[in-house]
């Protein structure tokens, strides 16, 4: 099988022609009209609006008999739950609290999918952020994107692994793990690279970059996964991550004010792609692509190469790095046992 370490390093010397070929000439990958979820469970973070909504709608439109929401306001995701539930009345769908900011809930959460979960087939991460200004998580003191995007994410996707590979399907097939990615990681700079340690850089408002620190949180998404799929076997679990490219109509930029707004609606008018195209990379992810995609980042809905940085020796050197910061910043969840534990 060809993943993506084995294909040839992302040169981007002209980000915009990545850009242009994602928006413009790749063509979505549907699933078989034969395709079919029933008996199946899948959790979807951030479900309740965006292309969360629409990938659960999605799964629900494959026939999927029981659907999780994840989201952070019950009261929105009962909204949500509710105009599935008009359109999907054969599906079981509920609604369950978990804030994606708060280490507790995250935890709260996984135990509560260990324990109330008879049968979990496919966990789409989808919940993330990009914010304008710097901000803080209090509970934490982690800038927010390096909160939700990458820890807060790495950090739910190790503590669901176990439950995953106990309770996948009982025809034995793997689990599927699917974690939201971004083009921009080819274009990412990720000039805390160089910091010591790494992590911490972060959150050090000098360092922000609206653009950058977003490309940056995500890359390093692309670097944990890099070293986590050599502790867990796509016969258990089948991870990889999932570009959506540029979507107009979504929520992740509400943030935007003023002029900037204006002209960020007019890009989207201009470029983005529609919600359920941009949704689809992520079922493309989950019912197309099987234990060749484990441990790679699809865009385009293909499996694509990392970006270049990653290959080199600097690169080795600073995942390895940041593999072992990001297990010692998540020690308090016992993560590093949990992984080790995936090898039995």
């Amino acid at each position: 099988m060809v993943g993506s370490k084995d294909l040839p390093p992302s040169h981007t010397p002209f980000f915009p022609n990545v850009f242009f070929h994602n928006q413009f000439r790749a063509k979505p990958v549907w699933p078989s009209p034969n395709t079919t979820l029933s008996g199946k469970t899948a959790i979807v973070t951030g479900g309740n609006t965006g292309l969360g909504f629409e990938a659960a709608s999605q799964l629900l439109g494959l026939k999927l008999s029981h659907l999780i929401l994840a989201v952070r306001s019950l009261e929105r995701g009962e909204a949500a739950a509710t105009k599935l539930r008009e359109q999907f009345p054969k599906a079981n769908i509920e609604v369950w609290l978990l804030d994606m900011s708060d280490y507790d809930s995250i935890q709260a959460f996984a135990r509560r999918v260990g324990s109330q979960l008879s049968r979990i087939d496919i966990v789409l991460l989808n919940a993330g952020v990009i914010r304008l200004d710097f901000h803080t998580i209090k509970s934490t003191g982690h800038e927010e994107h390096m909160q939700i995007n990458y820890l807060s994410t790495m950090l739910l996707a190790v503590l669901l692994l176990p439950v995953l590979k106990t309770k996948r399907p009982p025809s034995g097939d793997p689990a599927r793990l699917t974690i939201v990615s971004a083009a921009l990681t080819l274009a990412a700079k990720f000039p805390e690279r160089d910091a010591n340690p790494i992590l911490p850089a972060f959150d050090d408002p000098k360092r922000f970059d609206r653009q950058e620190t977003y490309n940056s949180s995500k890359l390093l998404a692309h670097m944990f996964l890099w070293n986590l799929v050599d502790y867990v076997s796509a016969d258990d679990v089948i991870i990889n991550l999932a570009d959506p490219a540029w979507c107009k109509g979504t929520e992740l930029t509400r943030d935007v004010k003023g002029g900037m707004k204006v002209g960020v609606k007019l890009f989207g008018a201009l470029t983005g792609r529609s919600k359920k195209v941009g949704a689809s990379c992520f079922v493309d992810a989950i019912v197309n692509h099987g234990k060749e995609s484990h441990g790679c980042f699809l865009m385009s809905w293909q499996i694509h190469p990392f970006a270049a940085f990653l290959y080199t020796k600097e690169g080795a050197v600073v995942t390895q790095r940041v593999w072992n910061e990001t297990l010692a910043e998540l020690e308090f969840a016992g993560v590093r046992g949990i992984i080790e534990s995936m090898r039995a």
